[in-house]
């Protein structure tokens, strides 16, 4: 079989088990039953499999649900598992890429006799209550050795075995094309397309408004390039985005756009071999079309994943945005832990193929621990402090880099939070946290609010005012905006204290008239449901009375305050692009544009008086 990626079909199934899309690629189908017949003809084997019907897979892919315990399945060899199942090669692998028994009689799905096909490998990928399933082309070689692995008596793999299911798809290259084409599927699915954002400060003459350029589907404001994706423009600070006419193509979240799709594979992959699954060079062809003009320097190839070339006002934009996830928990046996993942965002409106290249600095003060690159980019050198990098940027807003470091700075949020029951539907809280301590300018907080969840209780009765801020209460949390929008936290720390009390409806009617059917729904869900998560999920979702009077709401993860908050001027970890020493190749005079933001990811406070989490809730 040649090498690369081909797709003989592929199937979305809605969460009722229905298929909802299809579409099979006879060129790549044909190749399969050619290669199949080779691999018979001296056995003197049987026609080639054909592909099943919408039916036939809806069917087979039911049964692997119910015999599995869900859509995933188990992973591991369980005592439901049977000889000839995924959860019977006892490799987690199978939650990912699956199998389907086939039958011959569509609607007979008691006889297990009337299996006459196994279809492997399917990659599943679930995404907005739909199943993506990919089946691409593979040797029948490895079909057959599949099947004898599903059908052993041993449990397993052993290290160095030639016949194991890592084997066996380590020689598949076209699993990972697969896997890409099933998650662009479900990108579109679920509207999940936005490019990365790259966020710029205007010219002083606009007033110091932002353009944020998210790479969204739309017209922009600025000179349009030929032959680039449109993007959207913005020209307030609240973030509104004007969008042109072709934002009716974008994908829209919920709801499964067929001729989206059908548009998406023929641009993509019109004969089952995928060319270009960049979602937003696709939406560009189709807005744009090809366009001739200015054709590249014959001495330059122009790549085929950068389709278009730019035309038009040139600049180059550099965004680090920065994730900071915390567990702060003010304990003298527990420390608190404080992590920054990062991204470097990228934007070239540059004519031509240019190489750029620049410095990275600031490594060595940002404690790097992991780091990647995109693959336009070569990293031919680096020092202590300075990473060398040059790229060839493609279309539109991507992400160069992505890496993980420690807060070189320091939290940007301290202090603690503490919870004690006065009476069964009666607490009292308080707060004390400090916000920028040690942070300068050009540092700058633009809000940043608290929130104690109660998922489990109503509240009924409130009291409590902070030292800063407001406060705004629901249902079943209390919100504390430390630092509202428009006010921002700029070249200064800031301390605040929040006492208060809080009262909950009585538990009293949810324990008596609603315990008994509870349960009773309980056991029938367990009984329907083998898979482990799933019973879980079902409990989770059940309103759980809560625990002993003394810490009525240490649930598990329910006894927190979590923290939200953005700051801009720079990076936490201390990572820097200097504007003057980016380089571009054939020399232009295009404008170097730099920003940094930093927002909150899961930034927790724990309740001091409740339970130590366990390590596998933080």
């Amino acid at each position: 079989m040649p090498s690369g990626c081909s797709i003989r079909a592929l199937w979305i199934i809605n969460n009722h088990d229905t298929v909802v899309f299809s579409r099979r690629f006879p060129v790549v189908e044909k190749r399969w039953r050619s290669a199949f017949k080779t691999e018979n003809e001296n056995t003197g084997g049987s026609d080639p499999p054909k592909l099943p019907t919408d039916q036939q897979l809806a069917v087979a892919f039911a049964r692997r649900k119910r015999r599995e315990g869900s859509s995933r399945g188990y992973g591991l060899r369980v005592a439901q598992s049977t000889k000839g199942s995924d959860s019977w090669v006892d490799d987690p692998i199978t939650r990912h890429i699956i199998s389907l028994s086939l039958l011959s009689q569509e609607d007979n799905e008691s006889n297990e006799n009337e299996e006459t096909n196994i279809l492997w490998p399917v990659v599943l990928h679930s995404k907005a209550l739909y199943h993506i399933l990919v089946l691409p082309l593979v040797d029948p070689k490895e079909i057959k050795d599949f099947v004898n692995l599903c059908n052993r008596s041993d449990c397993g793999s052993a290290v160095g075995e030639d016949l194991s299911l890592s084997s066996l798809l380590l020689n598949m290259s076209s699993i990972t094309g697969a896997f890409m084409v099933a998650h662009s599927f479900g990108d579109i699915i679920s509207g999940d397309t936005a490019e990365p954002e790259v966020v710029v400060a205007a010219s002083p003459s606009v007033g110091g408004l932002f353009d944020s350029l998210t790479g969204s589907i739309g017209m922009s404001s600025r000179p349009r390039p030929v032959a680039a994706a449109p993007v959207a423009s913005s020209s307030s600070q609240s973030g509104s985005f004007t969008t042109g006419a072709a934002a009716s193509d974008a994908p829209k979240a919920g709801m499964l756009d067929k001729d989206l799709l059908r548009n998406f594979i023929a641009s993509a992959m019109p004969f089952g071999t995928p060319l270009d699954l960049s979602i937003s060079n696709i939406f560009a062809m189709k807005a744009n079309g090809f366009s001739s003009a200015e054709p590249p320097h014959q001495d330059l190839k122009q790549p085929a994943w950068k389709p278009y070339l730019y035309k038009g006002k040139q600049r180059l934009l550099f965004t680090i945005h920065e994730t900071i996830n915390a567990a702060m928990y003010d304990r003298d046996e527990i420390p608190d832990s404080v992590s920054v993942a990062g991204q470097i965002n990228c934007r070239a409106e540059i004519e031509g193929l240019p190489d750029v290249s620049f410095p990275l600095a600031g490594l060595s003060k940002a404690r790097i621990e992991s780091i990647s690159f995109h693959p336009c980019a070569q990293v031919p050198a680096h020092g202590i402090d300075k990473q060398n990098i040059v790229f060839q940027p493609p279309l539109g807003n991507f992400v160069l880099m992505r890496y993980q470091a420690g807060c070189g700075l320091g939290p940007p949020v301290k202090g603690f939070y503490q919870l004690s029951m006065v009476s069964e539907d009666e607490g009292a809280f308080l707060f004390k946290v400090g916000l920028m301590e040690g942070y300068r300018s050009p540092l700058s907080m633009e809000f940043c609010t608290i929130t104690m969840p109660f998922p489990r209780r109503r509240i009924v009765a409130f009291d409590g005012t902070p030292s800063s801020g407001t406060v705004v209460t629901t249902e079943h949390s209390v919100e504390w905006r430390v630092v509202g929008s428009g006010r921002g936290l700029s070249g200064k720390s800031l301390e605040a204290t929040f006492p208060g009390t809080i009262k909950f409806s009585p538990l009293k009617s949810r324990r008596s008239g609603e315990g008994d059917d509870d349960d009773e729904s309980d056991g029938e869900g367990t009984e329907n449901v083998v898979n482990v998560e799933e019973v879980l999920v079902q409990k989770m979702n059940k309103d759980l009375p809560a625990v002993e009077m003394e810490e009525p709401f240490c649930w598990q993860a329910y006894d927190y305050a979590k923290v939200s908050f953005k700051i801009v001027g720079a990076s936490v970890s201390r990572m820097s692009i200097d504007t003057k020493s980016v380089n571009i190749y054939p020399t232009t005079k295009s404008p170097v544009e730099y920003s940094a933001q930093v927002t909150s990811g899961d930034y927790i406070l724990w309740n001091t008086l409740g339970k130590a989490p366990s390590a596998a809730v933080v």
